[in-house]
């Protein structure tokens, strides 16, 4: 059975005249050895591992142009579209795609969808944590009841990229709202009934999981769909992220103190309800050329979605490093920072860091829409030195004044990696595989996030927490320091357009103009 997403019934325009992928024979693209790298956000991404690898959404992409020896289905492109300047903008692409200002009415409902999800996502802990405790549950059943939802997530999130390359994404994205919001508002009855089960709030927890997992793959290909400035796309959508995870907590406290953690679960339900609404209103322009309707088998999608990932040595080289960022730094550093600020200087000094890393993940996401590097993993991966400043300000046992210094400057940096990283997966990717090789971004970045924080306890009793916060700062200059060291991720060239993949022998055209944004 052939499935679209075409059809203006859906809100989707129909397609353009796409070429097919490839020639009849051909085989998939990377089915050669070589390979390429992550997904993210950092340290707090949708639901995912935060500025990293996995996260805005953000995600995916093979090098046109630029990484010629990660080879795969872009390395025709490599000798034809490298050259001097930020990027060569296609003119197949802007034969069908005309230029679109990064803010219109289409992005901008996605835009307030995607503040509005992590407005809820960032008070749901809040939630969990007051309504679990206040029924006589310790903490391990707060663990239990995130992890509830965090495992199938992690688990089925590739095989939602699968789905997501079939069927329409904009349906998919809406679907698994409403279907968050059900189980929310379910989640939300129960606490005000009085009648809060474990096992039941478990259950909730993988159903939200397993919808999480559905809609993630989408936003990475709605993006570059929405804005053809994909970089300021995901730049302004950085900036909401952040302000809504500072308002979300503070929100929630409100919430837990003047209503109950039921009031939290219905904010929450509510999210989701208004995220699905601006979803339903928005109207997906033509799917960029390289777009196709996929006819193989389930198993069959899988594995090519495998195949392109592995083709891509940026890409996978980045995954396979962001998970030594995960064990080392981000998994002990969220657990030991909160211990040690709030064991010395109180939960308001704890607060007032969090705050100051929020502010700097909004700092990084202004900086981004400004700054248009050529080389944009190499300039991702030095602001990522930045992050040392976290974990080694508290390590160090500085004041609260220093501590929230360095969370600053660790959120600028992490952020512009995030978006950087994001703005590469999606425009270095062909759009027909980008919702598969985003979810393996994902899965591969949150892989290890789980074994850093189970590992960050017996690794502060044997060596103390300021210890691990220390060697923590230090493994991020190692971390950045790999990436930078990586010719594929350092010498990975700018695009304008997602790339698309061409049948053998295909002429590439020649660079119709260049960015006019200067490169640095």
């Amino acid at each position: 059975m052939t499935m679209t997403s075409s059809g203006t019934s859906s809100g989707e325009e129909p397609l353009c005249g796409a070429p097919p992928d490839r020639a009849p024979g051909e085989g998939a693209a990377g089915d050669g050895p070589a390979g390429d790298g992550p997904a993210g956000d950092g340290p707090a991404g949708d639901g995912s591992a935060g500025d990293g690898p996995a996260g805005d959404g953000s995600a995916g992409g093979g090098p046109a142009g630029a990484d010629v020896a990660g080879g795969g289905s872009t390395e025709r492109w490599s000798k034809a579209s490298a050259v001097s300047g930020p990027g060569p903008t296609r003119p197949d692409i802007l034969a069908d795609r005309q230029p679109r200002p990064v803010w219109s009415r289409d992005f901008a409902l996605f835009f307030v969808a995607r503040a509005l999800a992590r407005l809820g996502d960032t008070m749901l802990p809040v939630a969990l944590a007051a309504g679990l405790l206040q029924y006589g549950y310790g903490v391990g059943a707060v663990g239990l009841a995130m992890a509830a939802s965090a495992a199938p997530f992690a688990g089925l999130v590739i095989f939602g990229g699968v789905i997501a390359d079939r069927f329409s994404t904009r349906k998919l994205m809406i679907g698994a709202d409403l279907v968050r919001l059900v189980t929310q508002s379910l989640a939300a009855a129960l606490f005000f009934a009085d009648h809060v089960i474990l096992w039941q709030i478990c259950v909730i927890g993988a159903l939200n999981g397993v919808a999480g997992a559905v809609f993630q793959p989408g936003v990475a290909s709605t993006v570059p769909r929405l804005a053809t400035d994909v970089q300021g796309a995901n730049g302004a959508i950085r900036i909401a992220e952040s302000a809504a995870q500072l308002a979300g907590p503070a929100l929630a406290g409100l919430l837990v103190a003047f209503a109950s953690a039921g009031g939290v679960f219905v904010a929450h339900a509510a999210t989701f309800a208004l995220s699905a609404l601006c979803l339903l209103l928005l109207r997906l322009p033509p799917a960029a050329p390289g777009s196709q309707a996929h006819s193989g088998s389930f198993k069959a999608d899988l594995a090519e979605g495998w195949r392109e990932f592995r083709s891509r040595t940026w890409m996978w080289a980045v995954i396979v490093i962001w998970c030594v960022y995960m064990i080392s730094i981000w998994g002990p550093t969220v657990p030991l920072v909160a211990t040690e600020v709030v064991q010395h200087h109180g939960p308001r000094a704890y607060g007032l860091i969090n705050s100051a890393l929020g502010a700097g993940t909004v700092i990084g996401g202004l900086v981004a829409l400004r700054l248009r590097p050529r080389r944009m993993l190499r300039a991702g991966s030095f602001a990522l030195f930045a992050f040392a400043c976290f974990p080694a300000s508290v390590g160090a046992g500085l004041g609260v004044a220093a501590m929230s210094a360095g969370a600053l400057i660790a959120g600028a940096g992490t952020s512009l990696w995030g978006v950087m990283w994001a703005t590469s997966v999606q425009t270095q990717v062909a759009p027909d595989v980008l919702n598969r090789i985003h979810a393996y971004d994902v899965a591969g970045s949150l892989a290890m996030m789980p074994v850093g924080q189970a590992l960050a306890g017996p690794a502060a009793a044997a060596l103390g927490a300021d210890n691990v916060l220390l060697i923590a700062g230090f493994m991020t200059l190692v971390v950045s320091t790999a990436l930078l060291s990586v010719p594929a991720i350092r010498n990975l060239v700018r695009v304008d357009g997602p790339v698309p993949r061409l049948r053998t022998g295909a002429a590439v055209p020649e660079p119709a103009r260049r960015d006019n944004h200067r490169a640095v």
